[in-house]
């Protein structure tokens, strides 16, 4: 694992949310993404991509959040990326349920651009000091 995060695979297929997301991401984190409207596309993109995060929106069209981690979960290296879904869906069930799913963390939607990077940043250090 990277010592610092530095890419995130990111899926998101609301346009507004996700020029927000990456405006935040790149400038005021200093992140390089991969940004993906599909969950089937994260899929194919992730080994040529090779992020240190994945970043998944919950409800998305065709395939949604939790089935995009499953199947990057089954692809070689998957089950080492730590994940953090983005949800509007998030009372505590719903954020314990996708804990249970393997994530790292949970950012609610309408969520603070300026401190995006930053929560991104502390779950990659809560990842990387479980290991």
């Amino acid at each position: 694992m990277a010592s610092r995060l530095n890419k995130i695979l990111f899926v998101e297929d609301d346009p507004m949310v996700a020029e927000l997301a990456v405006m935040a991401m790149q400038e005021f984190g200093g992140l390089e993404l991969h940004h993906c409207i599909r969950g089937a596309d994260a899929v194919a993109q992730f080994h040529e991509f090779a992020p240190d995060m994945l970043l998944l929106d919950v409800m998305m069209p065709e395939m949604d959040g939790p089935e995009t981690l499953r199947r990057i979960r089954a692809l070689p290296n998957g089950s080492t990326i730590p994940a953090v879904f983005m949800t509007a869906k998030s009372q505590a069930h719903e954020q314990e349920a996708y804990l249970q799913l393997g994530a790292v963390g949970v950012i609610p939607k309408p969520f603070d651009p300026l401190t995006l990077p930053d929560k991104l940043a502390e779950y990659w250090q809560q990842d990387s000091s479980a290991e």
